[in-house]
């Protein structure tokens, strides 16, 4: 398949991967962020089947992208500048939780320079040599997009240093005493590099990007947005509250809004008229068992553990993770980012806390809830006892 602005693809024998093709999606552009597929509501995890579809939801310019107003304003300006002098734009570095759109920016940089892009991801590149094939293919301009960057091994960091810098690749020749170093020039280019850990990634290599761009979680207004965008896509009859409905248990991700969209939308086929309304939702989820805030059993389930066995904490992780009969990483990095942020978990030197909120959030669905065995301190205001002058 000939490239095009929208990005190049490999033909494969695989019926779905040969429909993202078709569909001008690259495996590469839908992979997950993560490597857990664990849940509805993991931002990472996508089932094969879902991903042509969720490629087709994603927007093809900066006018269609929702939400991140800081960053949208200043790649407009950063695009337009390149693309009046006819240069290949500064490289840019995307960082934030999976989900929120790193890779949908990375084609819509490409899109709006009018220049083809090339996916790859950091574990995907395991040898210099490789990243040096993929650098000399780059035509004038085009961008490449890394994903996962902080995965880079040192070996290919190396030869990304002068790639970016100086449009360059240094090249051994020979060994022993007759090597020597041939510089190669390439054409110029935009990297695009995104990760979920920013601290990850060494400094020489943070340093060599023109714009580092945090992408934040969505607020519900954003979200509710998305949802009708989508809904109209896939040619969902949605009412706004219902619309809100979703986006109130989205978790501030647009990934996740599209999926629980999906599911409202087969939920209302089979069991109604096809038209999403209040009750269709509210139908939907509690058929996942999902709560009013996002929640899903497996985050109640932890709660609970915290709560119940326990004392409401402190506990630490891998004792959790025995009880729920998980892997320390899997509750670290999927299960407690939102309930930290929702201020249902608290982590302190000696575990993990469930507070206030959370007990009150667990007693208004049913759950029994026994005294904490250590009470929250009631901690002053930072000023109560300085003298006023």
């Amino acid at each position: 398949m000939p490239p095009t602005p929208a990005g190049r693809c490999v033909r494969t024998a695989v019926p779905w991967l040969e429909h993202l093709c078709d569909t001008g999606t690259n495996l590469l552009d839908s992979a997950p962020m993560t490597d857990d597929a664990l849940s509805l509501l993991a931002a990472g995890a996508a089932e094969p089947g879902d991903l042509a579809v969720e490629g087709s939801l994603r927007p093809r310019t900066l006018g269609e992208y929702i939400g991140q107003r800081e960053v949208k304003a200043s790649l407009a300006v950063l695009l337009q500048a390149a693309r009046g002098r006819g240069e290949a734009a500064d490289h840019v570095l995307l960082y934030g939780p999976p989900g929120l759109g790193k890779t949908t920016l990375a084609t819509i940089i490409a899109r709006e320079l009018g220049v083809n892009v090339r996916y790859t991801s950091g574990p995907a590149i395991e040898r210099a040599g490789d990243l040096a094939a993929i650098l000399t293919a780059l035509d004038e301009r085009d961008v490449l997009f890394i994903d996962e960057i902080h995965r880079l091994n040192r070996a290919v960091e190396e030869i990304l240093y002068p790639a970016m810098e100086d449009f360059a690749l240094d090249v051994m020749i020979g060994k022993g005493p007759s090597a020597r170093s041939l510089r190669l020039s390439l054409k110029p280019f935009t990297a695009v590099g995104a990760t979920t850990r920013a601290g990850r990634i060494s400094g020489p290599l943070r340093d060599r990007f023109g714009m580092t761009y945090r992408l934040d979680f969505y607020g519900e207004d954003d979200l509710t947005a998305i949802v009708r965008r989508s809904a109209g896509i896939l040619g969902v009859d949605v009412d706004a509250e219902a619309a809100r409905l979703i986006a109130m248990r989205g978790r501030g991700t647009p990934r996740i809004v599209n999926r629980l969209l999906r599911r409202v939308r087969d939920h209302a086929e089979v069991h109604g008229d096809g038209t999403v309304h209040v009750g269709a939702v509210r139908e939907a989820m509690a058929v996942l068992d999902i709560d009013d805030l996002g929640l899903d059993t497996t985050d109640r389930k932890l709660l609970a553990a915290i709560v119940q066995k326990f004392g409401s904490g402190p506990v630490g992780v891998q004792a959790l993770a025995a009880v729920l009969a998980e892997e320390p990483d899997t509750i670290e990095d999927v299960y407690e980012p939102y309930l930290l942020r929702l201020g249902f978990l608290d982590r302190t030197p000696q575990g993990r806390i469930a507070t206030e909120a959370a007990r009150q959030h667990l007693a208004a669905l049913g759950f029994d809830i026994p005294a904490p065995r250590r009470p929250e301190p009631d901690m002053p205001a930072l000023w109560d006892d300085v003298p006023h002058r």
